[in-house]
């Protein structure tokens, strides 16, 4: 008998499949040379369906986020200097935009190694990170960001606030898709933030990944895809509302929501009524703005494996730059191995030596390009494009070309 699955919101029937990306191993499974050799490697499905009454997108969660976010977690915000810039430019703004002084207290959940709030440090606003992955947290102290490793709900929060946290501002940058129990979250919001605070999340916006089939952003430890609309519902079922957004490039298009207790003072913008007409006009509100994606997925495959084909043809060496979740995904739905891809480099150390989950291509360290020479460097995290072109350029001294596979093919030269 099939188990029809619910919806993690508001528990209705998903009937609808937005994509299924069949069988993948967990996107942040690094694997060490033992665990490669000793084999038995586990894949999940990858189903990604959508909620016909409240619309939020969401893949199944066959895994337990303690098995996803673990004491070893591998991403570590701080090795993308494009995201650390991005984040004290919203620490600056932030501080001017709400007053901040030595007296205010700014909270982040899922502060990671500290990236962001090292910045209100700098500045003397005393912040406190919430951050579950016991790794980074400990990087996050060691840059003297106060940091407490828990996962944040209703009862983590509601604890919090017993011991008088409330903030001033709170940051939840990238980690609303990533809770099992998006209702339950959200409430924990409710209980820290300060009567007239401000809560800012920052996601990818569901519409961009629909517009340029951004399906390799779906990964288990994503469990939801956001709109505004379906980010909405959630808030006013939790007693919180959104009052003003920001558009941003980041992660190929994300949206920054402003929101407050539902009784605060903060009145809407009318960059929030635009957006929300914008949705609209795109039948984010209805089903029929959710069908017809899988085939725009599939040809995006194929004319990356036809690439890799006329690569091969040609003799060309092809590596890969940025051993990132979202090229796991792609990598691994094109049925890619390392006998196809020669090896990708990552600037992380904590990935260096380690194997891609599911292709098992070898990740190196930057500073290997010049033994390895490819031909071809293939960008996996493509919303960092500029930023890994500009830091391996060097390949262009061999006649090397950068790739991008998603919309579409891209060579540069």
């Amino acid at each position: 008998m099939t188990v029809i699955p619910q919806c993690r919101f508001c528990r209705t029937p998903l009937t609808h499949t937005f994509l299924d990306l069949g069988e993948q191993p967990l996107s942040n499974a690094y694997l060490t040379l033992a665990e490669l050799q000793a084999g038995g490697e586990r894949a999940y499905p990858l189903h990604a369906r959508v909620c016909d009454m409240c619309f939020l997108v969401q893949v199944d969660d066959p895994v337990a986020a303690d098995a996803i976010f673990d004491a070893d977690y591998a991403y570590f915000s701080s090795y993308s200097a494009s995201w650390v810039a991005h984040a004290k430019r919203y620490a600056e703004a932030m501080t001017r935009r709400l007053s901040l002084t030595p007296t205010s207290l700014v909270m982040e959940i899922a502060s990671n190694d500290g990236y962001l709030l090292q910045h209100f440090v700098g500045a003397g606003i005393p912040v406190l990170g919430i951050e579950p992955t016991a790794n980074t947290a400990r990087a996050a102290l060691e840059k003297g960001v106060p940091t407490e490793v828990m996962f944040f709900n209703a009862a983590t929060a509601a604890g919090l606030a017993a011991r008088g946290v409330a903030a001033d501002l709170i940051a939840a940058n990238n980690v609303l898709a990533h809770v099992p129990t998006i209702g339950d979250f959200v409430a924990g919001f409710r209980e820290v933030l300060k009567p007239q605070g401000v809560l800012t999340f920052e996601f990818p916006h569901l519409l961009k990944l629909i517009e340029l089939v951004q399906f390799d952003t779906i990964y288990h430890e994503h469990y939801s895809y956001l709109s505004a609309l379906a980010v909405e519902r959630v808030l006013a079922a939790n007693g919180l509302r959104a009052f003003d957004v920001e558009r941003l490039t980041t992660h190929g298009g994300s949206l920054r929501l402003f929101c407050c207790h539902a009784d605060a003072g903060h009145l809407e913008t009318k960059s929030l009524l635009a957006l929300r007409e914008e949705e609209s006009a795109a039948r984010l509100d209805r089903i029929e703005g959710y069908e017809g994606f899988a085939p725009r997925v599939a040809t995006v495959r194929d004319g990356f494996l036809a690439y890799l084909a006329a690569a091969k043809a040609a003799g060309r060496k092809v590596a890969a730059y940025g051993a990132a979740a979202k090229g796991n995904t792609f990598l691994n739905y094109a049925g890619v191995s390392d006998a196809d891809i020669v090896c990708v480099f990552d600037a992380n150390p904590a990935k260096q030596g380690r194997f891609l989950p599911g292709s098992h291509v070898p990740i190196l360290a930057p500073d290997k390009i010049a033994e390895v020479r490819p031909d071809d460097l293939l960008i996996l995290p493509w919303n960092l494009r500029d930023e890994i072109i500009g830091q391996m350029g060097l390949i262009r001294d061999w006649g090397g070309r950068f790739v991008t596979a998603s919309p579409e093919i891209s060579i540069l030269p």
